[in-house]
């Protein structure tokens, strides 16, 4: 009798943890080898980036937990690799031409007119900035943020202050408010409109609730698999460091109207207006919202923020039994019971 050869799936990080076990992942490779599917790790360097192509192609499906900007390095040579793989007929999440649609600030500019949109404008060059800025800030401070980072890197809160300079405020983690001239702002922000940086910038309207916390909603696919709160984000304006994320599971109490809309309409819309096939959506990304101003009803309304599709980590443990079964059924696998 010939034995079904067991799948085999990668999850790729940069680091030097090769053994699954003292990895950050190390719930989700257990939870994997006991649903059948033998997962193994994939430590991304650009320095043996041929090595990691070599084993890349020996799996069914390669997870990637791998920020825009890793140790100072940008993902080009990583983007190409993963491209390759994917052309040959390995799964990859995400795919990184659903990152160039989801997972960067342009989709806060696509989405704007949708429920979950705001006052968002997109800047191509630094004339333009000068232009227009002063004019949105006359009607309240506003959040600059660059084409694709994470942490906070490249997203500044502008407001215009009493003496006429302008109050700037970097999200990076252990940033202060700096007082600095409309000149002065434009060489700040100056690299982010270089091409290698995506050449423009969006402009989103602050939102006035975000000192009441933020959202964090975990997907697996099309689902919700879990919730993330941040009473105390980056840019709060009273704390000077962010405080934690407690994880919850999908069945929240108080975000079941979020879940609601997001599984029955929201990521519906967010597909179409970006043009992604559903099929194409990562196995695992999220959707951070703010608290927005009530609607005519008394709804509560919820802001998108950012979405995250590179390197979701940490996520709620209730996120791992559903992306398990989501790896199952893209190596082909039958559900299991």
């Amino acid at each position: 009798m010939t034995s079904v050869p067991v799948p085999k799936v990668a999850l790729l990080y940069p680091g030097d943890r090769a053994d699954p076990a003292a990895s950050r992942f190390a719930a989700l490779f257990a939870a994997l080898a006991a649903a059948g599917v033998n997962a193994e790790p994939a430590v991304y360097h650009d320095d043996f980036a041929d090595k990691v192509m070599a084993q890349l192609c020996g799996v069914q499906a390669v997870l990637v937990w791998c920020n825009p900007i890793e140790d100072g390095r940008r993902r080009d040579r990583l983007d190409a690799l993963l491209r390759e793989v994917a052309q040959a007929g390995v799964f990859v999440s995400a795919h990184p031409d659903a990152i160039l649609r989801l997972g960067t600030k342009d989709v806060l500019f696509e989405t704007r007119d949708l429920p979950f949109g705001s006052d968002v404008h997109r800047v191509d060059s630094l004339a333009q900035l000068a232009s227009e800025l002063p004019q949105r800030l006359r009607h309240g401070a506003r959040v600059l943020k660059q084409h694709r980072g994470h942490s906070g890197i490249g997203v500044w809160r502008v407001e215009q202050s009493g003496d006429g300079t302008l109050t700037v405020q970097h999200a990076q983690r252990g940033s202060a408010p700096q007082r600095l001239d409309l000149e002065a702002l434009q060489a700040t922000l100056a690299t982010y409109f270089e091409p290698a940086c995506g050449g423009h910038m969006i402009d989103q309207a602050w939102q006035t609730r975000l000192p009441e916390g933020m959202v964090r909603a975990y997907l697996v696919d099309d689902r919700v698999a879990g919730f993330g709160l941040q009473a105390v984000n980056a840019l709060h304006p009273d704390v000077p460091l962010p405080g934690p994320r407690l994880y919850h599971g999908p069945e929240l109490p108080g975000y079941q109207a979020l879940r609601q809309q997001l599984e029955s309409n929201w990521i519906a819309l967010l597909c179409e207006r970006v043009c992604l096939a559903r099929e194409r959506l990562p196995l695992l990304w999220d959707c951070d919202f703010i608290l927005g101003e009530g609607t005519a009803d008394g709804a509560q309304r919820f802001v998108l923020c950012e979405i995250n599709v590179s390197s979701v980590s940490p996520f709620p443990p209730s996120s791992i039994a559903p992306l398990v079964e989501a790896v199952r059924r893209r190596v082909g696998l039958p559900m299991s019971s």
